[in-house]
């Protein structure tokens, strides 16, 4: 037997998916695999250039995958790690650059090995769509927060569903070819499905047009059966997009059939083709937030996040868990502020004077915006001398009201309240931001409360943390110092009760602009947020603001409450993916409903969510005796 193939089995055996394939499938591979020595500081391959019909496997050293704009490490491939196999099956040029960080031996493997012996493994074939997002590794240098939490959640994009033409173009086998290219003409489309009673039974392309018809080989007046590629490849609607890739890489083909059991034996419903694909790649999360980093104006980040509204529709339609939508809406956010922060700096006229952290204030600090609301932040700067206050303040209320301009340009509005950092009593120093948390916890009359509901609902954005964290141990020290604070927190978490009339009717809008349309915002979902607020303080902890992880928290400490905090979780979730709803449907911000727009299902659903409300505010009231406050 060949020795080198052996030595290479020898190694390949030990890692997946390799570790999976029969002993003959591969000595196969290894067998036509090519070894690859590098010295340190070579390149395998560099950004932009045309992939080749192969990927990689790291036998000795480390592989650098880099970024070209910054030059900036993002992948470290070590012994036994694949890489290029995600460009392969893109079949597109690479979009980062491979170089040797040490002296190393890579192995590459063509795509026909791939397709012949790994596609074709059903064990190798699942690790790969189990693996193929976790198993891309990132390297946190010194990235922001963002960026971190960027790469944890936002390369979903091989596991989400796949977004696939759901009227596709169909004719039957009798159909002449002239006929069915005149279809495809009118129907602007590059392929037609042939059809028997709506099952799909084979597929003509613009290349079997190409290479069948315009050569003069078969005839145009023939049926489309004498050219049309049979049988087709069937897949269920809810396939993947990494399932999709591979399977089209596997059959060699561009086109795949979706019906309604994944079985050619079934109605046709959709087709899918390498194009969806592509077209769903532009419009990825993933891809948005790197786009947003090379962006150089407001506008082309407004372009960015008009097209991250419609990946929010895309996973509304594809039933994607809320609190995962919510989560990746919020990086692209996210994303959007820092880099609107950093081009606001850029035209400050000095460096900051000292240091400062951006804050989103509200359901932005919740994680919770999911729609383009107006915008809820402030600022808090390290303090400085009493002699240098006013000027180092005028300094960031200037780059404030640029930063507030810019998001405006995005699309996030202005608050008609003004709570925005550019308003001088959300632009503090840490001392003064400590002093009003602590007039407000000291003092809590309505309005206090009311901005302390705003206001504590904070999170970190851009800057410097260690403010941040400074804050919040005030806040926890202020109210140890004043837990009567936690009682009239407690009446103002109470003051909108289950928003349903002693005849089981939904309270309206009495009058005003929504007058008879319910406020879901207000008589729903605040009630869950307050009181989450509310139960999370009282335990002194400090964790994300989000209402969902606020619950989780609540349930994991009081298991003996667990049952409420569940059921408040989902109401929650119910009523955010609703208004969600509601605002695309609408083009709003989806809190005034029509509630003659809803049928018996959605209001059943409404009334379930409400009862949970209804749980936790008895809950308060018992847990801090308001009855003696009522």
């Amino acid at each position: 037997m060949n020795t080198i193939a052996e030595r290479i089995y020898d190694f390949l055996k030990n890692f997946p998916p390799f570790s999976m394939l029969s002993k003959e499938q591969l000595l196969s591979i290894c067998k036509s695999i090519h070894v690859h020595y590098l010295e340190k500081d070579n390149d395998l391959f560099i950004t932009g250039n045309s992939i080749k019909n192969e990927f990689y496997v790291v036998k000795d050293g480390a592989i650098g995958l880099f970024e070209e704009k910054t030059n900036s490490l993002v992948d470290k491939c070590d012994e036994g790690d694949i890489f290029g196999l995600r460009a392969l099956m893109r079949k597109d040029n690479y979009k980062l650059s491979a170089t040797a960080i040490e002296e190393s031996i890579v192995y590459s493997i063509s795509s026909e090995l791939f397709e012949e012996y790994i596609t074709t493994n059903s064990e190798a074939s699942n690790y790969l769509l189990s693996s193929f997002v976790s198993n891309t590794r990132y390297i946190e240098s010194d990235t922001s927060k963002v960026e971190k939490e960027n790469e944890k959640i936002l390369d979903f994009f091989e596991e989400q569903s796949a977004d696939y033409s759901k009227n596709p173009i169909h004719c039957s086998e009798e159909t002449s070819i002239k006929a069915a290219a005149l279809i495809m003409t009118n129907k602007r489309v590059g392929s037609i499905i042939i059809t028997e009673h709506k099952k799909p039974i084979g597929i003509i392309t613009d290349k079997d047009l190409r290479t069948k018809i315009a050569t003069g080989l078969i005839s145009i007046e023939k049926p489309v059966s004498a050219i049309m590629s049979f049988p087709v490849i069937t897949y269920p609607e809810n396939i993947t997009v990494a399932e999709a890739q591979i399977a089209m890489m596997k059959h060699k083909i561009t086109h795949l059939c979706i019906t309604k059991d994944g079985t050619p034996n079934t109605e046709l419903t959709g087709l899918l083709s390498e194009h969806d694909i592509i077209v769903i790649r532009d419009n990825n999360a993933s891809i948005l937030v790197k786009e947003i980093k090379r962006t150089t104006s407001f506008i082309e980040l407004q372009n960015i996040r008009q097209r991250a509204e419609k990946i929010l529709k895309r996973y509304l339609n594809q039933q994607i868990p809320i609190i995962f939508i919510t989560k990746i809406l919020s990086s692209i956010n996210d994303s959007i502020t820092n880099h609107i922060i950093e081009l606001s700096l850029k035209e400050m006229p000095t460096l900051p004077p000292t240091s400062f952290s951006w804050l989103a204030i509200g359901s932005q600090g919740r994680e919770e915006q999911l729609l383009l609301t107006d915008q809820d932040n402030a600022l808090v700067f390290e303090n400085v001398s009493k002699e240098d206050y006013k000027n180092t303040q005028q300094y960031f209320l200037n780059l404030s009201e640029k930063i507030n301009k810019g998001l405006e340009i995005v699309g996030f509005e202005l608050c008609p309240a003004d709570m925005m950092a550019s308003n001088p009593k959300w632009c503090l120093s840490i001392s003064e931001w400590k002093k009003q948390f602590k007039s407000w916890i000291k003092t809590p009359d309505q309005d206090n409360l009311m901005l302390c509901t705003i206001f504590f609902d904070f999170e970190f954005v851009y800057g410097d943390k260690k403010l941040v964290k400074k804050l919040s141990k005030s806040i926890f020290k202020a109210i140890d110092a004043h837990e009567i604070f936690l009682n009239f927190l407690g009446i103002n978490a109470l003051k909108n009760p289950p928003p349903l009339s002693f005849f089981r009717q939904f309270l309206v809008e009495r009058d005003g602009e929504h007058k008879d349309q319910f406020d879901i915002k207000a008589r729903a979902m605040m009630p869950l947020v307050d009181a989450a607020r509310l139960l999370i303080l009282s335990k002194g902890i400090d964790i994300p603001k989000n209402t969902i992880t606020r619950y989780e928290k609540l349930a994991e400490l009081e298991p003996q409450n667990g049952d409420i905090y569940i059921a408040c979780i989902k109401a929650f979730k119910n009523l955010l993916r609703y208004r969600t709803e509601q605002g695309i449907m609408h083009k709003d911000s989806g809190r005034f409903i029509d509630l003659n727009t809803l049928n018996k299902a959605n209001r059943l659903e409404l009334k379930s969510c409400f009862k949970a409300v209804k749980e936790v505010q008895d809950l308060i009231q018992t847990r801090f005796k308001l009855s003696h406050f009522l």
